[in-house]
């Protein structure tokens, strides 16, 4: 499995780096054993150097775009207007409940002179059958 030795060089690299920029040991990772391979001696690490590409890269810096509008706040309304609202909309409302009681009121009585007038009057009651 070449990408398994290709890893451990990696980080036996990178270990060595680290190694080299703090002077000092990493204590957290001791040294494995290798036991799949017995004619490499403990203790050493055999390292493969990787040659590595690099290119250089131009980022454009974004383009700014003009600020929104400021956004206009209406001011709070007073608690005058508030009230003032409130009482229109209170007195609107009354208005619309009077005005249905109204029409039922006239439909009722129109309702009741219809059934009296049938009731008095017995050529416009519908004919029995019998």
């Amino acid at each position: 499995m070449k990408w398994i030795r290709e890893r451990d060089a990696l980080i036996a690299q990178t270990m060595a780096f680290v190694q080299s920029v703090t002077g000092k040991r990493d204590d957290f990772h001791p040294p494995e054993t290798p036991t799949a391979a017995p004619d490499v001696p403990v203790g050493i690490v055999t390292v493969e150097t990787l040659a590595v590409e690099t290119f250089a890269v131009e980022i454009e810096p974004p383009q700014i775009a003009p600020p929104p509008p400021p956004v206009v706040i209406t001011p709070a309304r007073t608690s005058g207007d508030f009230r003032s609202e409130m009482q229109t909309r209170i007195a609107n409302f009354r208005k619309h409940q009077e005005r249905f009681e109204r029409e039922r009121e006239e439909y009722c009585a129109a309702t009741l002179t219809k059934l009296r007038a049938a009731i008095r009057d017995p050529s416009l009651r519908p004919p029995t059958e019998g």
